[in-house]
């Protein structure tokens, strides 16, 4: 089948790497929902397309990161213990139920499409109490774990995101950084995001190779919001520092939860 690119989805890709340019937030929390409510895509393909497009931006950023030395290896390390096999799991799961061949209001596609919109709501529950968490970790240093303790909770947070992301594609993002916070306040924002970014790259790619087999990955769409996503978060990330936080957040939390609400309608 011959490569084509479509002027609408090149648009979408420039329309999210904005944003998440402006505000930091994964692209999967946007493009997901933005493919599935706005443009019709089938949920499924949504999904698988979005984690291979997940797959090669994360991993462009990584490289970034890494020079930068803002990775910390040893807790990429648990994250990865911990989502690669829910993935892997999760996968077989998908593969039982045929998903390539579920009809738009079919039970797999009200499954898939549920999955979605729990999971944004997940990141705006992220992107609100974000502020707070930080608030109270701050003044209660007392209450964080030891690190045997923080080790096991960090394998067992993960496999649930790591399930989260193979079934939504959404959670490596927003939902990932904010565990991170939680457990590792002594880490620096930088290297939250260099982490959060890092693991995410084997997870994404293991889940996109999975969907792959399954069928739900479209090429031409996936080459298309390539080419309008790298100059849109080029562009967003000079803007971000003109536009106030606060409001950002505001607008994507309301944006996302009316997404949210559609999914499921």
């Amino acid at each position: 089948m011959p490569f084509h690119v479509d002027t609408v989805y090149v648009i979408s890709g420039l329309a999210v790497g904005l944003l998440v340019g402006l505000t930091g937030v994964g692209g999967g929390s946007l493009m997901t929902p933005l493919l599935t409510v706005l443009f019709g895509v089938p949920a499924t393909t949504a999904v698988g397309t979005d984690l291979a497009f997940a797959a090669i931006t994360k991993g462009a950023g990584t490289v970034v990161h890494r020079l930068r030395n803002t990775v910390n290896w040893p807790v990429v390390g648990l994250m990865a213990a911990g989502s690669l096999p829910a993935a892997l799991l999760t996968l077989l799961a998908l593969h039982s139920m045929d998903i390539h061949t579920a009809a738009k209001g079919s039970a797999i596609d009200v499954f898939i499409r549920w999955s979605i919109a729990i999971c944004v709501m997940l990141t705006v529950c992220a992107l609100l109490l974000k502020p707070r968490i930080l608030k109270w970790i701050e003044t209660n240093p007392k209450a964080q774990l030891t690190d045997r303790t923080r080790s096991v909770v960090t394998v067992v947070a993960f496999a649930v995101i790591g399930m989260l992301v193979t079934v939504s594609s959404i959670g490596a993002g927003a939902i990932g950084a904010m565990v991170l916070v939680m457990l590792y306040p002594h880490m620096k924002p930088a290297e939250i995001a260099g982490t959060d970014i890092a693991y995410a790259v084997p997870l994404t790619t293991v889940a996109a190779i999975g969907h792959y087999g399954l069928g739900t990955l479209d090429f031409n769409l996936l080459g298309a919001l390539l080419l309008g996503s790298i100059p849109g978060i080029t562009v967003g990330s000079y803007l971000s520092r003109a536009v106030p936080e606060r409001f950002l957040r505001g607008v994507l939390a309301t944006t996302l939860t009316a997404v949210a609400a559609k999914l499921v309608m």
